[in-house]
């Protein structure tokens, strides 16, 4: 079994929150948008950073804590704002925690992580789409700018 009991009271903890402050917005948010209030919120109860480290503001937690805020924002139908969270958690930030400097954690991924902003990622191109082993872009170096 990979979910501790740490990983059942977090999903616990965040079904109370979809149910309690998400469930009766859905359908509007779904609508129209939803509002960056709701990042903030998630940020202050700590589901924006589930596996970084606390010094940047993260629970420290591991990817089963990520899985049991996927299944949880899946099973509520939060369809546009599920995405959005996962994109946030799942695939703009962690490039920011791995190849950023120490500045640039500080300045991006804290924020992202307090859902103070919000994240997002450049990787369509006209001729690969979303495919991102078919992007033909490119950065040169000019001196000491690209």
């Amino acid at each position: 079994m990979y979910f501790t009991d740490a990983h059942e009271e977090l999903r616990l903890h965040i079904r109370k929150f979809l149910e309690k402050e998400m469930q009766p917005h859905l359908e509007e948010w779904e609508e129209k948008t939803f509002p960056d209030s709701i990042f903030q919120r998630m940020g202050e109860l700590g589901f924006l950073g589930l596996r970084y480290p606390q010094e940047l503001g993260g629970q420290g937690g591991d990817y089963f804590s990520a899985i049991v805020l996927s299944e949880e924002m899946a099973k509520a139908a939060t369809g546009g704002l599920g995405m959005a969270v996962a994109v946030q958690t799942e695939m703009a930030t962690p490039p920011v925690f791995k190849f950023g400097t120490e500045e640039q954690k500080r300045r991006w991924l804290a924020p992202a992580i307090r859902g103070e902003h919000i994240a997002a990622i450049a990787i369509t191109e006209p001729d690969a789409g979303s495919d991102v082993a078919g992007i033909t872009t490119t950065a040169k170096r000019y001196g000491n700018e690209f």
